[in-house]
């Protein structure tokens, strides 16, 4: 199934061919980290912050797959509440772990006023993030400092960093275990680009955990 998801991509996108390996990387970094138990955070600037509360939707919810609730859980939910619980069993879906840090407005303040506006991500990601996570650091130039900060946080702390930018890759490249560079320099023709990219590893993602034919699980361990 990836290679096919992958193929779609590339015969709609032509131009990503160049980000091949690339993509493909990044899908087996985020499935390894849920495998272990781990999470994703992802963040961005402006439209790269839409893009980045995007990736959470696709991953804490069904996004083409039908991703039913542990049958412990929906045993709990209705020994717990016969009534409520069963509606809960029945509308809930399972979610793959992921946090927009774009998304906390009071923290993001918080952290602009009493240490450094800079430093609203590395501050998530010190304090979300652990070994075995993934973060997704989406900068269309590749030279945004709060990103980079992000990304310099997430190696210290044993993440995987996959960065999300445009054709040079910028100075962010440098903190990334994988670096997606699409083929453009213009801001709005780069998240152009970004879009079907991560709409792809969700795509791979879900299809590993949630596909009838996998056995895989999703690690509770952390």
């Amino acid at each position: 199934m990836k290679e096919e998801v992958i193929h779609q991509l590339l015969v709609r996108y032509p131009g990503l061919n160049t980000c091949k390996e690339d993509i493909e990387a990044a899908c087996r970094a985020i499935i390894s980290s849920y495998e272990r138990g781990g999470k994703v955070l992802a963040c961005g600037n402006g439209g790269s912050a839409a893009d980045a509360g995007h990736i959470v939707g696709e991953l804490m919810k069904s996004f083409e797959k039908k991703r039913v609730l542990k049958a412990e859980v929906r045993d709990a939910l209705v020994s717990l509440d016969p009534e409520r619980g069963s509606y809960l069993a029945e509308k809930l879906q399972e979610g793959l772990p992921a946090i927009s840090l774009n998304a906390h407005d009071a923290l993001i303040s918080a952290v602009a006023n009493d240490i450094n506006a800079s430093l609203v991500f590395a501050q998530q990601v010190a304090g979300y993030g652990k070994n075995g996570d993934a973060l997704i650091a989406i900068s269309t130039s590749g030279d945004s400092q709060n990103v980079m900060d992000a990304a310099l946080t997430a190696k210290a702390l044993g993440m995987t960093v996959i960065g999300l930018t445009g054709k040079t890759g910028g100075k962010l490249k440098q903190y990334c275990d994988i670096t997606i560079c699409v083929p453009a320099t213009r801001t709005a023709e780069v998240q152009e680009y970004h879009l079907p990219v991560y709409h792809t590893i969700c795509r791979v993602t879900e299809e590993r955990f949630f596909s009838e034919n996998s056995s895989k699980q999703i690690s509770n361990s952390k």
